[in-house]
């Protein structure tokens, strides 16, 4: 399949600008879809020997994975797998860095039928117990960097029959090696046949506020993310067209690669899938993100196309302000999401490694809906915006009621279940898993219209641009004023002193909440109350008065979610609870 035979209109039609676009865009969306056919199963047959993922060790050894090897170990999986009593539908997890075998699993599960559940190597016992009891998962696999948590958290798991540990040097009760359990099995197998609307995936949400729900999404999503990640790419075309076409349609020479963990939508969806199913070869690096290490990366592998969030963009801008003075890079199209990206790393982005960043926006339940498209296809990216509707999805800004909100006020970012052309979106997710009630308070139905709700609080400008303001339970009130914290931490990251940063609303009995920073400090610098000043006095003569932080507190870390999303609600409810504190008897609260 090339890139002209998506399942939705031909790319020809983007050079009409963003409303042509939409409007001559349809979906095409299978009764039967299954991603692993589309992912693996097709590459297999028609090209063997192609490479499908290039994996760097630790030790920076290089290993290729071709799609006829890639298809045979999926196959040998699903036999193991249904031989351990997996069934359609069953959920399974995968609890794997940045590896080989974590895409084999993912192609394994699905055409088994049953639903992957993608889990971080990050997670600690607890985080891991409560997902997989929630998900009542059967089968777990495993590998050195997940085990240890694993075993700890399979106490807490009743149903947990089987843990697959990958090259682990012993095995427990109930463990089988990954390896000795392949060689068992044959390398034949035929893929169950599914509905476009079979559950796929079984993703927990990150946690932003409260508990993580698991986000139960099916085959079909993959189609939906499709119009965002080509936009989100450039086309995934050489801009010079000088490079020979590849099978599916893309330059030959295309190789993607991200940080973004596999076991997060951002790497999983954004990432991992959509390159096996342009059949872009994708390297998998399971180490510690570091600023030099993925320039090297990139360097190495001559990285084309890239996904990286805010906080890398922002620790690689400062660590290496020129990159193209030390890194050979051969960088085509970058995109951004998790966070604002802020003009400041936008205008780095496109002087320092010569690339327009691709702003992306977009959630676990409703994937990649909105974003820029660099390259002359309608929409150029403005600085700070999160882009544009993607093609196929139709995005508006409304009110509490559902109602849409008029250009240039403040709502929250919602997505309607149906496109332009009155067809539903595949991108919609099936539910959250057994929480009919946290389901259907995601939908909000407003004079006939079905929408789903972001969370995430934006305004829309005149031509259809939106502005991040923030999770709306992040936007706050102070003194009267509506405050979004992005824009005040976008402004403190163009200080030369400040790393990261959050803001966040501390309680004040006069004005109702102070506006409060949290400042990471550069290398070389360090926290004063000169400095302190001289941050306030650099937002206060760039943004209204109200908008500077009146405290600001030096941190040597952000509390980050897995994916990479600073948590600004642990600290506004570290700051509740220092304002309680103050409050009780005997204590000095002028202190």
């Amino acid at each position: 399949m090339k890139l002209q035979d998506l399942p939705s209109s031909s790319p020809t039609a983007v050079f009409d600008g963003h409303a042509a676009l939409h409007a001559g865009f349809r979906w095409q969306v299978p009764a039967f879809f299954n991603l692993a056919e589309v992912c693996c199963r097709r590459w297999a047959r028609s090209q063997p020997q192609a490479v499908a993922i290039r994996t760097e060790g630790l030790d920076g050894r290089l290993s290729l994975l071709r799609y006829c090897e890639l298809q045979a170990r999926a196959n040998r999986l699903s036999n193991a797998l249904r031989r351990l009593g997996v069934k359609r539908g069953d959920r399974v997890a995968v609890a794997l860095p940045q590896r080989a075998e974590t895409a084999v699993a993912h192609i394994a599960v699905a055409q088994l039928g049953a639903v992957s559940m993608p889990l971080s190597q990050l997670f600690g016992p607890e985080a891991l117990a409560y997902r997989l009891q929630d998900g009542e998962v059967g089968v777990v696999l495993g590998d050195d960097s997940t085990l240890p948590a694993l075993r700890e958290a399979r106490a807490e798991c009743p149903a947990l029959r089987t843990l697959i540990a990958v090259q682990a040097e012993a095995l427990g009760e109930g463990e089988q090696a990954l390896d000795l359990l392949l060689a068992r099995e044959s390398a034949e197998f035929t893929p169950v046949r599914t509905r476009a609307d079979d559950g796929a995936l079984l993703i927990y949400t990150s946690g932003t506020t409260g508990p993580p729900k698991g986000a139960l999404i099916p085959h079909r999503a993959l189609i939906g993310n499709l119009s965002g990640f080509v936009c989100s790419q450039n086309w995934l075309v050489d801009p010079a067209s000088r490079v020979k076409l590849g099978p599916s349609g893309v330059p030959a020479d295309a190789v993607f690669w991200s940080p973004a963990d596999w076991a997060w939508t951002g790497g999983l969806m954004d990432a991992l899938l959509p390159s096996l199913y342009f059949g872009v070869p994708i390297v998998a690096f399971a180490g510690r993100f570091s600023p030099e290490r993925a320039f090297e990366l990139m360097q190495r592998h001559r990285v084309t196309n890239s996904f990286l969030f805010p906080t890398a963009l922002k620790a690689m801008m400062k660590a290496v302000p020129a990159p193209r003075e030390r890194y050979k890079l051969k960088l085509r199209a970058l995109m951004s999401a998790g966070e604002a990206v802020g003009d400041t790393v936008f205008h780095w982005c496109q002087q320092a490694l010569g690339v327009t960043v691709n702003e992306m926006f977009g959630q676990t339940e409703v994937n990649y809906i909105v974003g820029n498209c660099s390259q002359g296809l309608g929409w150029p990216p403005r600085p700070g915006s999160m882009g544009r509707a993607y093609p196929g999805h139709r995005v508006a800004v409304i009110d509490d009621a559902g109602n849409e909100c008029p250009r240039g006020t403040p709502g929250d970012v919602a997505l309607h279940r149906l496109d332009v052309h009155g067809q539903p979106d595949p991108i919609v997710f099936l539910g959250y898993w057994r929480r009919e009630a946290a389901t259907q308070a995601k939908f909000t139905q407003a004079n006939g219209q079905g929408w789903c709700r972001t969370g995430d609080s934006a305004v829309m400008d005149a031509d259809g641009y939106l502005w991040y303001q923030g999770r709306s339970d992040d936007v706050f009130k102070a003194a009267g004023y509506r405050i979004g914290p992005s824009e005040v931490e976008n402004c403190l990251v163009k200080h030369p002193a400040v790393a990261n940063a959050a803001v966040v609303p501390k309680p004040d009995a006069e004005r109702g909440a102070l506006v409060k920073a949290y400042v990471v400090l550069a290398l070389g610098f360090d926290g004063s109350a000169a400095l302190v000043e001289a941050l306030q006095q650099h937002v206060r003569g760039r943004l209204a008065p109200y908008e500077y932080p009146k405290e600001i507190e030096f941190i040597q870390a952000l509390p980050m979610t897995t994916t990479g999303k600073v948590q600004r609600r642990v600290l506004r409810l570290q700051e509740e609870a220092r304002a309680e504190q103050a409050r009780l008897p005997g204590r000095d609260t002028a202190a």
